[in-house]
């Protein structure tokens, strides 16, 4: 009897170290790194430029571009996931849309400014299925700011403007959704693909020489991620 005590007493205590040894390994899946591209789609809806001496039909587009991603996630149970997200701050190009010509300046179509984007985006995404599931789709909704900076009026920009121009940008902060996937490649490795939008929305101001002119800008990105992860 004393033999098959001490034999159960055994047999619980190592049942209890390996569950101990487990708790940090469940934990230690909770936090990941992603790395790969983000594919930035604009779908620009802008006002008319407005201010002195601007004919009517003067507008703006932005091309679409290509950058960095990067991003931190943090597990919270199997289903729900925080993911901050942001981009290498890209360059983009602002072109002339519009009159073919400003006077005798070629306008649409230019590179008439330029800019660089800060754009962090927190999502809180739903995983479905379990956590043993090789492949999980996801969808998420949050909030995205972006912060303009670098600014400035190409050689065509300031053509067309009349000058050397300074050009400013408002910040922006709006709602962001997502739709997802991640494939657990092997052990702690995964790799993820995303489909996004965002509202960005900034107003635009172009000084000349103290002529000021103006614009909205609504920017309505969507993005395509896909990225390599790391589990930790």
């Amino acid at each position: 009897m004393h033999t098959t005590t001490s034999i159960s007493l055994r047999i619980a205590a190592a049942a209890g170290a390996a569950m101990a040894l487990q708790v940090p390994a469940a934990h230690a899946q909770d936090n990941a790194l992603r790395l790969g591209l983000y594919d930035v789609f604009y779908h620009v809806k802008a006002s008319d430029v407005s201010g002195p001496f601007v004919p009517a039909g003067v507008n703006l587009d932005v091309k679409n571009l290509t950058t960095t991603y990067f991003a931190y996630t943090r597990d919270f149970g199997t289903a729900l996931q925080l993911e901050i997200a942001a981009g290498w701050p890209p360059k983009a190009e602002t072109v002339g849309k519009g009159p073919a010509t400003l006077g005798s300046v070629p306008y649409d179509g230019q590179v008439v400014a330029t800019s660089k984007w800060f754009s962090p985006t927190v999502l809180l995404n739903y995983r479905f299925l379990d956590a043993a599931s090789a492949v999980r789709p996801y969808v998420g909704i949050g909030v995205n700011y972006t912060h303009f900076f670098a600014r400035n009026a190409t050689a065509a920009g300031q053509a067309a403007f009349g000058g050397p121009t300074s050009i400013s940008l408002s910040d922006s902060i709006g709602p962001a959704a997502t739709l997802g996937l991640t494939w657990r490649v092997q052990g702690p490795w995964t790799i993820n693909a995303s489909y996004s939008m965002s509202k960005v929305k900034s107003n635009l101001s172009a000084d000349t020489a103290g002529i000021v002119r103006t614009t909205s800008i609504n920017f309505n990105p969507s993005v395509l991620v896909v990225s390599g992860g790391y589990s930790f």
